[in-house]
Protein backbone atom coordinates (compact mmCIF):
# COMPACT_ATOMS: atom_id res chain seq x y z
CA UNK A 1 0.00 0.00 0.00
CA UNK A 2 2.82 2.62 0.82
CA UNK A 3 5.02 1.96 -2.15
CA UNK A 4 1.16 2.40 -4.71
CA UNK A 5 1.01 6.13 -2.66
CA UNK A 6 4.72 6.49 -3.39
CA UNK A 7 4.20 5.87 -6.79
CA UNK A 8 0.79 8.58 -7.07
CA UNK A 9 2.99 11.25 -5.24
CA UNK A 10 5.87 11.16 -8.22
CA UNK A 11 3.14 10.63 -11.25
CA UNK A 12 1.73 13.85 -9.59
CA UNK A 13 5.02 15.76 -8.98
CA UNK A 14 5.57 15.30 -12.66
CA UNK A 15 2.70 16.02 -14.39
CA UNK A 16 2.83 19.32 -12.13
CA UNK A 17 6.28 19.96 -13.74
CA UNK A 18 5.09 19.50 -17.04
CA UNK A 19 2.00 22.16 -16.38
CA UNK A 20 4.66 24.35 -15.17
CA UNK A 21 6.49 24.15 -17.95
CA UNK A 22 3.40 24.34 -21.07
CA UNK A 23 2.26 27.46 -18.58
CA UNK A 24 5.68 29.12 -18.78
CA UNK A 25 6.30 28.36 -22.69
CA UNK A 26 2.91 29.79 -23.57
CA UNK A 27 3.64 32.94 -21.21
CA UNK A 28 6.84 33.46 -22.87
CA UNK A 29 4.96 33.53 -26.39
CA UNK A 30 2.54 36.26 -24.81
CA UNK A 31 5.44 38.35 -23.59
CA UNK A 32 7.13 38.06 -26.91
CA UNK A 33 3.92 39.14 -28.87
CA UNK A 34 3.01 42.02 -26.57
CA UNK A 35 6.83 43.22 -27.42
CA UNK A 36 6.04 43.18 -31.39
CA UNK A 37 3.39 44.78 -30.71
CA UNK A 38 4.64 47.28 -28.66
CA UNK A 39 7.42 47.90 -30.67
CA UNK A 40 5.45 48.55 -33.73
CA UNK A 41 3.13 50.53 -32.10
CA UNK A 42 6.27 52.82 -31.39
CA UNK A 43 7.45 52.75 -35.04
CA UNK A 44 4.63 53.76 -37.52
CA UNK A 45 7.04 53.85 -40.63
CA UNK A 46 7.53 50.68 -40.76
CA UNK A 47 4.00 48.82 -42.73
CA UNK A 48 3.67 45.47 -43.62
CA UNK A 49 1.44 46.46 -46.32
CA UNK A 50 2.80 49.41 -47.89
CA UNK A 51 6.12 51.29 -48.18
CA UNK A 52 9.11 51.10 -45.98
CA UNK A 53 11.19 54.58 -45.90
CA UNK A 54 9.29 54.95 -49.61
CA UNK A 55 11.30 51.39 -50.32
CA UNK A 56 8.46 48.75 -52.25
CA UNK A 57 8.12 45.86 -49.41
CA UNK A 58 10.21 42.86 -51.49
CA UNK A 59 6.63 40.53 -50.34
CA UNK A 60 4.39 42.69 -51.66
CA UNK A 61 3.28 42.63 -55.57
CA UNK A 62 4.72 45.21 -57.09
CA UNK A 63 3.49 46.01 -60.90
CA UNK A 64 4.58 48.88 -62.88
CA UNK A 65 2.15 49.72 -65.39
CA UNK A 66 2.40 52.25 -67.65
CA UNK A 67 -0.49 54.21 -69.15
CA UNK A 68 -1.07 57.69 -70.46
CA UNK A 69 1.23 59.80 -72.60
CA UNK A 70 4.65 59.30 -71.86
CA UNK A 71 5.87 62.51 -70.50
CA UNK A 72 7.09 65.25 -72.70
CA UNK A 73 5.85 63.10 -75.65
CA UNK A 74 2.40 62.43 -78.29
CA UNK A 75 2.13 59.78 -78.15
CA UNK A 76 0.69 57.12 -74.91
CA UNK A 77 2.25 54.22 -73.89
CA UNK A 78 -0.18 51.53 -74.94
CA UNK A 79 0.09 52.98 -78.45
CA UNK A 80 3.84 52.68 -78.53
CA UNK A 81 3.36 49.32 -77.42
CA UNK A 82 0.96 48.40 -80.23
CA UNK A 83 2.53 50.19 -83.18
CA UNK A 84 6.06 49.21 -82.00
CA UNK A 85 4.83 45.30 -81.76
CA UNK A 86 2.37 45.37 -85.33
CA UNK A 87 4.36 48.15 -87.12
CA UNK A 88 7.94 49.34 -86.47
CA UNK A 89 9.79 46.11 -85.05
CA UNK A 90 8.92 43.90 -87.90
CA UNK A 91 10.58 46.34 -90.35
CA UNK A 92 13.54 48.02 -88.63
CA UNK A 93 14.21 44.33 -87.97
CA UNK A 94 14.57 43.70 -91.81
CA UNK A 95 16.19 47.21 -92.36
CA UNK A 96 18.83 47.03 -90.93
CA UNK A 97 19.77 43.36 -91.99
CA UNK A 98 19.88 44.62 -95.76
CA UNK A 99 23.54 45.59 -97.30
CA UNK A 100 22.89 49.05 -97.00
CA UNK A 101 21.96 49.15 -93.14
CA UNK A 102 24.33 46.36 -92.30
CA UNK A 103 28.43 47.65 -92.19
CA UNK A 104 29.12 51.13 -90.30
CA UNK A 105 32.30 52.65 -90.51
CA UNK A 106 33.98 53.22 -87.42
CA UNK A 107 37.44 53.69 -85.89
CA UNK A 108 37.67 51.32 -82.89
CA UNK A 109 41.22 52.03 -82.04
CA UNK A 110 41.07 55.68 -80.50
CA UNK A 111 42.90 57.54 -77.72
CA UNK A 112 40.93 58.11 -74.64
CA UNK A 113 41.60 62.21 -74.74
CA UNK A 114 40.05 62.17 -70.68
CA UNK A 115 42.07 59.32 -69.36
CA UNK A 116 44.67 56.34 -70.07
CA UNK A 117 42.80 53.53 -71.71
CA UNK A 118 43.28 50.30 -69.05
CA UNK A 119 40.94 47.68 -71.89
CA UNK A 120 39.57 46.07 -68.97
CA UNK A 121 37.72 42.93 -70.80
CA UNK A 122 37.95 39.73 -69.96
CA UNK A 123 35.88 37.66 -72.80
CA UNK A 124 37.19 37.31 -76.56
CA UNK A 125 33.33 38.09 -77.03
CA UNK A 126 34.74 41.74 -76.33
CA UNK A 127 36.62 41.97 -79.42
CA UNK A 128 35.83 43.40 -82.59
CA UNK A 129 37.13 41.11 -85.85
CA UNK A 130 37.69 41.66 -89.53
CA UNK A 131 35.81 40.29 -92.42
CA UNK A 132 36.96 39.20 -95.92
CA UNK A 133 37.13 41.90 -98.99
CA UNK A 134 34.34 39.72 -100.57
CA UNK A 135 32.32 40.12 -97.83
CA UNK A 136 31.27 44.36 -98.66
CA UNK A 137 29.49 45.42 -101.68
CA UNK A 138 31.28 46.49 -104.07
CA UNK A 139 30.33 50.12 -103.96
CA UNK A 140 31.88 50.00 -100.29
CA UNK A 141 35.31 49.08 -101.57
CA UNK A 142 38.14 51.05 -102.90
CA UNK A 143 38.83 49.12 -106.34
CA UNK A 144 42.74 49.42 -106.44
CA UNK A 145 42.79 48.27 -102.82
CA UNK A 146 44.72 44.49 -102.67
CA UNK A 147 43.48 41.70 -100.97
CA UNK A 148 44.57 41.15 -97.65
CA UNK A 149 46.56 38.01 -96.28
CA UNK A 150 45.00 35.25 -95.29
CA UNK A 151 46.52 35.10 -91.83
CA UNK A 152 45.30 38.13 -91.22
CA UNK A 153 42.00 37.80 -91.91
CA UNK A 154 41.68 35.54 -89.15
CA UNK A 155 40.45 36.15 -85.44
CA UNK A 156 38.08 34.67 -83.09
CA UNK A 157 39.19 31.21 -83.30
CA UNK A 158 40.20 31.51 -86.72
CA UNK A 159 36.88 32.17 -88.44
CA UNK A 160 37.20 34.73 -91.56
CA UNK A 161 33.57 34.72 -92.20
CA UNK A 162 34.18 37.52 -89.03
CA UNK A 163 36.90 39.13 -89.78
CA UNK A 164 35.90 42.90 -91.14
CA UNK A 165 37.93 45.14 -94.00
CA UNK A 166 38.99 47.75 -92.86
CA UNK A 167 39.86 49.96 -96.00
CA UNK A 168 37.28 53.01 -97.26
CA UNK A 169 36.13 54.40 -100.70
CA UNK A 170 34.94 57.75 -101.00
CA UNK A 171 32.98 57.15 -104.19
CA UNK A 172 31.10 54.54 -101.98
CA UNK A 173 29.88 57.95 -100.79
CA UNK A 174 28.46 59.44 -103.84
CA UNK A 175 24.72 60.94 -103.39
CA UNK A 176 25.46 61.57 -99.48
CA UNK A 177 27.06 65.02 -97.99
CA UNK A 178 30.31 64.62 -95.75
CA UNK A 179 29.70 67.61 -93.66
CA UNK A 180 30.19 67.74 -89.92
CA UNK A 181 27.15 67.23 -87.13
CA UNK A 182 27.54 69.83 -84.66
CA UNK A 183 26.05 67.71 -81.95
CA UNK A 184 29.19 64.90 -82.10
CA UNK A 185 33.06 64.90 -81.60
CA UNK A 186 34.15 65.49 -85.32
CA UNK A 187 37.37 63.32 -84.98
CA UNK A 188 35.65 60.51 -87.08
CA UNK A 189 37.52 61.57 -90.52
CA UNK A 190 37.92 59.13 -93.40
CA UNK A 191 41.82 57.25 -93.04
CA UNK A 192 43.56 54.25 -92.93
CA UNK A 193 42.21 53.87 -89.00
CA UNK A 194 38.60 53.60 -90.13
CA UNK A 195 37.04 50.22 -91.03
CA UNK A 196 33.80 48.79 -91.98
CA UNK A 197 32.24 46.66 -89.68
CA UNK A 198 29.44 44.05 -90.08
CA UNK A 199 27.07 44.71 -87.61
CA UNK A 200 25.24 41.35 -87.69
CA UNK A 201 28.56 39.48 -86.85
CA UNK A 202 29.01 41.80 -84.24
CA UNK A 203 26.02 41.51 -81.70
CA UNK A 204 25.24 44.48 -79.08
CA UNK A 205 25.64 41.43 -76.16
CA UNK A 206 27.29 41.33 -72.68
CA UNK A 207 31.15 41.20 -73.42
CA UNK A 208 32.17 40.95 -69.59
CA UNK A 209 33.43 44.20 -69.91
CA UNK A 210 32.24 45.27 -65.90
CA UNK A 211 34.17 46.78 -62.65
CA UNK A 212 35.31 50.31 -62.51
CA UNK A 213 36.37 50.66 -65.92
CA UNK A 214 32.71 50.41 -66.92
CA UNK A 215 31.37 52.27 -63.96
CA UNK A 216 33.69 54.98 -64.67
CA UNK A 217 32.36 56.00 -68.31
CA UNK A 218 28.69 55.97 -67.32
CA UNK A 219 30.04 58.43 -64.37
CA UNK A 220 31.83 60.61 -66.49
CA UNK A 221 28.50 60.63 -68.97
CA UNK A 222 26.15 61.67 -66.07
CA UNK A 223 28.41 63.55 -63.62
CA UNK A 224 30.18 65.69 -66.24
CA UNK A 225 27.65 66.18 -68.95
CA UNK A 226 24.54 66.02 -67.52
CA UNK A 227 23.17 67.45 -64.33
CA UNK A 228 21.53 65.29 -61.48
CA UNK A 229 17.52 65.18 -62.22
CA UNK A 230 15.05 66.03 -61.35
CA UNK A 231 15.49 69.34 -60.40
CA UNK A 232 14.15 72.56 -59.90
CA UNK A 233 16.99 74.34 -61.48
CA UNK A 234 16.65 72.39 -64.60
CA UNK A 235 15.02 73.87 -67.89
CA UNK A 236 13.16 71.44 -70.47
CA UNK A 237 16.71 71.56 -72.87
CA UNK A 238 18.63 70.02 -69.95
CA UNK A 239 15.58 67.82 -68.25
CA UNK A 240 15.56 66.41 -72.10
CA UNK A 241 19.09 65.80 -72.98
CA UNK A 242 19.22 63.63 -69.21
CA UNK A 243 16.12 61.68 -70.48
CA UNK A 244 17.66 60.49 -73.76
CA UNK A 245 20.88 59.35 -72.20
CA UNK A 246 19.14 57.76 -69.59
CA UNK A 247 16.77 56.02 -72.07
CA UNK A 248 19.89 55.42 -74.34
CA UNK A 249 21.89 53.73 -70.76
CA UNK A 250 18.82 51.55 -70.08
CA UNK A 251 18.17 50.56 -73.99
CA UNK A 252 21.83 49.18 -73.41
CA UNK A 253 21.54 47.51 -69.89
CA UNK A 254 18.10 46.00 -71.75
CA UNK A 255 20.20 44.35 -74.59
CA UNK A 256 22.82 43.15 -72.06
CA UNK A 257 20.31 41.12 -70.34
CA UNK A 258 18.29 39.61 -73.34
CA UNK A 259 22.21 38.38 -74.88
CA UNK A 260 23.99 37.09 -71.77
CA UNK A 261 26.45 34.71 -71.22
CA UNK A 262 24.68 32.48 -68.36
CA UNK A 263 27.44 29.18 -68.57
CA UNK A 264 30.84 30.60 -69.84
CA UNK A 265 32.29 27.03 -70.02
CA UNK A 266 29.68 25.50 -71.94
CA UNK A 267 28.94 29.05 -74.00
CA UNK A 268 25.17 28.96 -73.12
CA UNK A 269 23.17 32.34 -73.84
CA UNK A 270 20.07 33.53 -72.89
CA UNK A 271 18.09 36.08 -71.54
CA UNK A 272 19.04 37.18 -67.80
CA UNK A 273 15.36 38.62 -66.50
CA UNK A 274 16.91 38.97 -63.21
CA UNK A 275 19.06 41.77 -64.15
CA UNK A 276 16.54 43.29 -66.27
CA UNK A 277 14.72 43.30 -63.22
CA UNK A 278 17.99 44.62 -61.27
CA UNK A 279 19.29 47.65 -63.57
CA UNK A 280 16.04 48.43 -65.71
CA UNK A 281 12.23 47.48 -64.16
CA UNK A 282 12.84 48.30 -60.40
CA UNK A 283 13.06 51.57 -61.88
CA UNK A 284 9.90 53.21 -63.49
CA UNK A 285 12.08 56.59 -64.38
CA UNK A 286 14.64 54.37 -66.17
CA UNK A 287 11.35 52.89 -68.33
CA UNK A 288 9.75 56.19 -68.74
CA UNK A 289 13.50 57.36 -70.71
CA UNK A 290 13.58 54.33 -72.84
CA UNK A 291 10.32 54.72 -74.33
CA UNK A 292 11.05 58.46 -74.25
CA UNK A 293 14.16 57.88 -76.41
CA UNK A 294 12.45 55.69 -78.65
CA UNK A 295 10.24 58.58 -79.69
CA UNK A 296 12.66 61.33 -79.91
CA UNK A 297 14.43 59.26 -82.51
CA UNK A 298 11.19 58.12 -84.00
CA UNK A 299 9.85 61.33 -84.42
CA UNK A 300 13.49 62.48 -85.87
CA UNK A 301 13.13 59.56 -88.22
CA UNK A 302 9.60 60.67 -89.53
CA UNK A 303 10.26 64.28 -89.68
CA UNK A 304 13.22 63.50 -92.00
CA UNK A 305 10.95 61.03 -94.45
CA UNK A 306 11.34 63.43 -97.77
CA UNK A 307 15.01 63.08 -97.26
CA UNK A 308 15.34 59.68 -96.44
CA UNK A 309 12.70 58.46 -98.88
CA UNK A 310 14.88 59.97 -101.93
CA UNK A 311 18.50 59.37 -100.19
CA UNK A 312 20.78 56.81 -102.52
CA UNK A 313 20.84 53.23 -101.15
CA UNK A 314 22.90 52.19 -103.52
CA UNK A 315 25.17 48.89 -102.60
CA UNK A 316 25.84 47.38 -106.06
CA UNK A 317 23.01 44.49 -105.53
CA UNK A 318 19.69 45.73 -107.48
CA UNK A 319 17.08 43.44 -105.72
CA UNK A 320 18.52 44.28 -102.03
CA UNK A 321 18.60 48.40 -102.78
CA UNK A 322 15.51 48.31 -104.46
CA UNK A 323 14.09 45.95 -101.27
CA UNK A 324 15.95 48.61 -98.68
CA UNK A 325 14.19 51.48 -100.74
CA UNK A 326 11.12 49.30 -99.84
CA UNK A 327 11.49 49.05 -96.28
CA UNK A 328 12.20 52.50 -95.71
CA UNK A 329 9.40 53.86 -97.35
CA UNK A 330 6.81 51.51 -95.58
CA UNK A 331 8.62 52.63 -92.54
CA UNK A 332 8.65 56.63 -93.44
CA UNK A 333 4.76 56.60 -94.62
CA UNK A 334 3.01 53.96 -92.31
CA UNK A 335 -0.61 54.76 -92.18
CA UNK A 336 -1.05 53.02 -88.96
CA UNK A 337 1.72 55.19 -87.54
CA UNK A 338 0.51 58.02 -89.00
CA UNK A 339 -3.14 58.04 -87.45
CA UNK A 340 -2.30 56.73 -84.47
CA UNK A 341 0.76 58.90 -83.51
CA UNK A 342 1.47 61.62 -86.25
CA UNK A 343 3.68 63.40 -84.12
CA UNK A 344 6.18 61.69 -81.57
CA UNK A 345 7.89 64.57 -80.29
CA UNK A 346 7.30 68.11 -80.61
CA UNK A 347 10.91 69.86 -80.89
CA UNK A 348 9.17 73.33 -82.38
CA UNK A 349 8.60 73.95 -78.10
CA UNK A 350 12.04 74.19 -77.13
CA UNK A 351 15.25 76.59 -77.40
CA UNK A 352 12.19 79.55 -77.05
CA UNK A 353 13.23 82.81 -75.58
CA UNK A 354 16.03 85.41 -75.53
CA UNK A 355 18.93 82.59 -74.29
CA UNK A 356 17.77 80.05 -77.00
CA UNK A 357 20.89 80.25 -79.07
CA UNK A 358 23.04 79.97 -75.64
CA UNK A 359 21.67 76.95 -73.93
CA UNK A 360 21.15 75.69 -77.81
CA UNK A 361 25.38 75.85 -77.91
CA UNK A 362 25.86 74.60 -74.20
CA UNK A 363 23.38 71.65 -74.67
CA UNK A 364 25.71 70.70 -77.83
CA UNK A 365 28.95 70.93 -76.06
CA UNK A 366 27.57 68.50 -73.57
CA UNK A 367 26.62 66.08 -76.01
CA UNK A 368 30.06 66.52 -78.05
CA UNK A 369 31.46 65.73 -74.58
CA UNK A 370 29.75 62.64 -74.71
CA UNK A 371 30.32 61.65 -78.17
CA UNK A 372 33.97 61.92 -77.15
CA UNK A 373 33.77 59.98 -74.17
CA UNK A 374 33.04 56.75 -76.11
CA UNK A 375 36.93 56.82 -76.49
CA UNK A 376 37.66 55.78 -73.75
CA UNK A 377 35.11 52.57 -73.75
CA UNK A 378 38.03 50.05 -72.96
CA UNK A 379 35.58 46.90 -74.59
CA UNK A 380 36.27 47.48 -78.51
CA UNK A 381 32.91 45.79 -79.13
CA UNK A 382 31.14 48.16 -76.53
CA UNK A 383 32.77 51.06 -78.37
CA UNK A 384 31.31 50.28 -81.24
CA UNK A 385 28.09 49.85 -80.63
CA UNK A 386 28.46 52.91 -78.25
CA UNK A 387 29.75 54.83 -80.97
CA UNK A 388 27.00 53.97 -83.34
CA UNK A 389 24.10 54.38 -80.64
CA UNK A 390 25.93 58.16 -79.34
CA UNK A 391 25.97 58.86 -83.19
CA UNK A 392 22.44 57.61 -83.94
CA UNK A 393 21.19 60.10 -81.23
CA UNK A 394 23.69 62.78 -82.44
CA UNK A 395 21.90 62.40 -85.67
CA UNK A 396 18.56 62.71 -84.08
CA UNK A 397 19.24 66.13 -82.66
CA UNK A 398 21.47 67.64 -85.93
CA UNK A 399 17.36 66.38 -87.81
CA UNK A 400 15.15 68.06 -85.33
CA UNK A 401 17.35 71.27 -84.16
CA UNK A 402 19.89 72.13 -87.18
CA UNK A 403 17.20 73.50 -89.56
CA UNK A 404 15.94 76.11 -86.97
CA UNK A 405 12.13 75.58 -87.66
CA UNK A 406 12.55 75.77 -91.79
CA UNK A 407 10.21 74.94 -93.77
CA UNK A 408 11.87 73.02 -96.53
CA UNK A 409 13.73 70.45 -94.60
CA UNK A 410 14.97 68.74 -97.47
CA UNK A 411 16.86 71.62 -98.51
CA UNK A 412 18.69 72.41 -95.27
CA UNK A 413 19.56 69.28 -94.37
CA UNK A 414 22.67 67.41 -94.95
CA UNK A 415 23.30 63.84 -93.91
CA UNK A 416 26.34 61.34 -93.93
CA UNK A 417 26.18 57.93 -95.32
CA UNK A 418 27.20 57.15 -91.83
CA UNK A 419 24.64 58.87 -89.37
CA UNK A 420 21.86 57.37 -91.43
CA UNK A 421 23.53 53.87 -90.90
CA UNK A 422 23.84 54.90 -87.43
CA UNK A 423 20.10 56.26 -86.74
CA UNK A 424 17.94 53.47 -88.41
CA UNK A 425 20.32 51.47 -86.57
CA UNK A 426 19.68 52.81 -83.20
CA UNK A 427 16.14 53.65 -83.67
CA UNK A 428 15.89 49.42 -84.29
CA UNK A 429 17.75 48.44 -81.01
CA UNK A 430 15.27 50.97 -78.73
CA UNK A 431 12.23 49.27 -80.40
CA UNK A 432 14.32 45.76 -79.67
CA UNK A 433 14.11 47.54 -75.84
CA UNK A 434 10.74 48.64 -75.59
CA UNK A 435 9.57 45.34 -77.39
CA UNK A 436 11.53 42.98 -74.61
CA UNK A 437 10.57 45.25 -71.78
CA UNK A 438 7.00 44.99 -72.94
CA UNK A 439 7.23 41.26 -73.55
CA UNK A 440 9.55 39.98 -71.20
CA UNK A 441 8.42 42.76 -67.89
CA UNK A 442 6.09 40.61 -65.40
CA UNK A 443 8.31 37.38 -65.51
CA UNK A 444 11.40 39.75 -64.84
CA UNK A 445 9.93 41.49 -62.08
CA UNK A 446 8.44 38.18 -60.63
CA UNK A 447 12.16 36.74 -60.34
CA UNK A 448 13.56 40.23 -59.25
CA UNK A 449 10.82 39.94 -56.29
CA UNK A 450 11.69 36.90 -55.39
CA UNK A 451 14.80 36.95 -55.29
CA UNK A 452 14.24 40.37 -53.17
CA UNK A 453 12.77 38.11 -50.85
CA UNK A 454 15.07 35.15 -50.60
CA UNK A 455 18.34 38.08 -49.80
CA UNK A 456 16.14 40.51 -47.49
CA UNK A 457 13.22 38.94 -46.37
CA UNK A 458 9.83 39.81 -45.62
CA UNK A 459 9.11 41.92 -41.74
CA UNK A 460 6.26 39.70 -41.35
CA UNK A 461 8.82 36.55 -42.37
CA UNK A 462 11.45 37.40 -40.30
CA UNK A 463 8.95 38.22 -37.37
CA UNK A 464 7.33 34.27 -37.76
CA UNK A 465 10.65 32.66 -37.80
CA UNK A 466 11.65 34.20 -34.98
CA UNK A 467 8.95 32.74 -32.84
CA UNK A 468 9.20 29.42 -33.90
CA UNK A 469 10.15 26.98 -30.81
CA UNK A 470 11.88 24.11 -31.56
Amino acid sequence: MGEEIEKKKKKKATKGRGNRWSNGAIGALIVVLLAVGISWAAAPKINLFSRINSKPCPCAKDEHKYKGMVEDCCCEYETVDHLNEEVLHPLLQDLVKTPFFRYFKVKLWCDCPFWPDDGMCRLRDCSVCECPESEFPESFKRPSNPILPSHDLMCQEGKPEAAVDRTLDRNAFRGWSETDNPWTNDDETDNAEMTYVNLQLNPERYTGYTGPSARRIWDAVYAENCPKYPSEELCQEERILYKLISGLHSSISVHIAADFLLDETKNVWGQNLKLLHDRVLRYPDRVRNLYFTFLFVLRAVTKAADYLEQASYDTGNPNEDLKTHSLMRQLLYNSKLQAACPIPFDEAKLWKGQNGPELKQKIQNQFRNISALMDCVGCEKCRLWGKLQVLGLGTALKILFSVDGQENLRQTLELQRNEVIALMNLLNRLSESVKLVHGTGSSAEKIGLTSEQKAAGCPFHKMWASLKIT
